[in-house]
């Protein structure tokens, strides 16, 4: 058993030396980096993410002025030509759905319909979009366009059902029977990380499961079947058990989320291999507490990156979902996915 309490205390600490002039502005970063590439003010994922946080770790803003000021703030990132939200680091796409999915903790909308998206809601167009996705050689960020479109439009109204099972039927006929993720054919090895892991020593299929979390959480949103659920769990316990991801549960990265959320909700749809699951859950739980207990939270660089501290909170969320009485709080995480899709 482990109290998290302490690890919860360090991040409210963080997003009180990140809040800038008023409810809802925040900066990202406070330092910069060496290439002086971060914006260092208010941006996107510095407000949405501390959103989302503050959502997690029940301290979510209540007062009605201060809320509409959160919105204020949020729905001012967008384009009022393209509907989308733009940041230098992601695909616009991924900001866009990232942004809408913490106005949705408001119970809020954009400001302006996604009109740069709309071109997707005709089948042809959406099948021949996600079909282009660079699912062999760059799965993880290709992940962020092909799941940011439905959440981006489904959270802003736009969606119609009708969309969503042609969006849910590509994805089904599409998955890997052999490692349960997307897309068949394409889940091969690759030695490509991500932005935060850049390239790595030794070729895993990491990536595709980075990937495939993308989709999945969509899934879960909508209560859609999963085509090869056991196959999912498999290969990740394969991952962590045969260390294809060598900084599993020692990082403060989307990685652990991705990994923990993909094995957890596969291993729900499959029902089979309980107790694999939950002894490689309380594994990765007893070292990812370690880690996070004994870094530095007023230097470490990726926990004083309010986007890779949110990816840090989500898993935490997760596992102590997922292990009943094995993380202890004041109060239980609740996992923003379990609301809506998307981060």
């Amino acid at each position: 058993m482990h109290d998290i309490q302490p690890i919860i205390d360090r991040v409210r600490e963080v997003l009180t030396t990140h809040e800038l002039d008023r409810p809802g502005a925040y900066a990202r970063w406070i330092w910069q980096n060496e290439g002086a590439s971060r914006e260092l003010g208010i941006n996107e994922y510095g407000c949405a993410d501390a959103a989302n946080i503050l959502y997690m770790i029940g301290a979510f803003p209540q007062n009605p002025e201060e809320r509409a000021s959160w919105v204020g703030v949020l729905q001012d990132f967008q384009d009022s030509a393209t509907g989308l939200f733009n940041e230098a680091t992601h695909h616009p796409y991924h900001t866009t759905a990232h942004c809408i999915a913490a106005l949705e903790l408001f119970d809020a909308r954009p400001k302006y319909e996604l009109t740069e998206l709309h071109r997707y809601l005709d089948r042809d167009e959406l099948y021949t979009f996600l079909d282009g996705l660079h699912w062999k050689n760059d799965p993880w960020i290709a992940s962020h366009q092909g799941a940011g479109i439905y959440a981006a439009l489904v959270l802003a109204g736009e969606a119609s059902r009708e969309w969503q099972d042609w969006y849910f039927a590509w994805l089904y006929g599409e998955a890997d029977p052999q490692t349960g993720f997307w897309r068949k054919g394409h889940v091969i090895p690759t030695c490509q990380g991500d932005s935060f892991s850049g390239v790595l020593d030794a070729p895993t299929v990491f990536p595709h499961l980075a990937a495939s979390f993308h989709y999945l959480f969509n899934h879960e949103y909508a209560h859609r079947p999963l085509h090869y659920p056991e196959a999912a769990v498999r290969t990740c316990l394969d991952i962590y058990e045969n260390h294809r991801w060598p900084t599993l549960g020692h990082a403060v990265t989307f990685a652990e989320v991705d990994w923990v959320y993909t094995l957890n909700r596969a291993q729900r749809q499959a029902g089979t291999l309980f107790m694999e699951t939950k002894t490689a859950l309380a594994s990765v739980a007893d070292e990812y507490i370690s880690y996070l207990l004994d870094l530095d939270p007023t230097t470490h660089e990726n926990f004083n990156d309010l986007h890779t501290l949110f990816g840090c909170v989500c898993a935490l969320a997760e596992l102590q979902a997922a292990l009943p009485g094995y993380l202890t709080s004041d109060k239980p995480l609740k996992l923003v996915l379990d609301r809506r899709p998307f981060i």
